[in-house]
């Protein structure tokens, strides 16, 4: 973990502002909710990052593959989608025998694949990042949830985003992580309306 990233996940919750309640008081969770979660994301690579990260934690909790995010950029080639792509049966195998990552043979073929179909998306939309916001019309959605138990698991959006990624062969994009890589990737800010980033998120919009 490099020295910025130790010095914020030090000071995360060392102050009195309120939060949305999901991310508790663990310093991680609550620098990833501080700064990360909510926030307009445009890279290809880093939206690679966090389709992933949700597929990844189907039946898990988000907070569990959080703690091995830093195992997952290492064993993953920091998500490098082209490297990715070029993966074969003996980078399967390696990835089954990391124990810093979850060890699913499902979840690792399908990074592979969706790396694969992120490229074929490149070639037709020019960017990962031109093809995924369309769903929001090139703008963050700016939801006023007062309460965690208000938001949605998915969306309309989320709906026609998982429909399309499966058409073009996308695993592990059901419209739940659809709508949770929305979430993180800021195509959405569910920030409950008391927490002090959701105004902070939509001034980002």
């Amino acid at each position: 973990m490099n020295k910025k990233l130790l010095k914020t996940v030090s000071d995360a919750g060392s102050d009195d502002r309120k939060r949305c309640s999901w991310c508790g008081s663990d310093p991680l969770y609550v620098a990833y909710h501080d700064r990360e979660w909510g926030v307009p994301v445009h890279d290809d690579r880093l939206l690679f990052e966090h389709l992933i990260l949700d597929g990844a934690q189907a039946g898990l909790s988000w907070f569990t593959i959080l703690k091995k995010r830093e195992n997952y950029r290492r064993a993953f080639d920091n998500f490098d989608f082209g490297r990715i792509a070029r993966y074969d049966n003996k980078d399967v195998e390696r990835l089954l025998g990391d124990t810093g990552i979850v060890r699913n043979r499902l979840k690792i073929e399908a990074a592979i694949v969706n790396a694969k179909a992120l490229l074929d998306i490149r070639e037709e939309f020019g960017s990962f990042d031109a093809f995924l916001w369309r769903y929001v019309d090139g703008r963050p959605l700016q939801n006023k949830w007062k309460n965690i138990s208000m938001l949605p698991a998915t969306s309309r959006e989320s709906d026609l985003m998982s429909r399309d990624l499966k058409k073009r062969g996308f695993k592990f994009t059901g419209s739940t992580i659809c709508y949770a890589f929305m979430q993180a990737s800021g195509m959405v800010n569910d920030h409950v309306t008391d927490c002090f980033r959701y105004r902070e998120i939509a001034q980002m919009a």
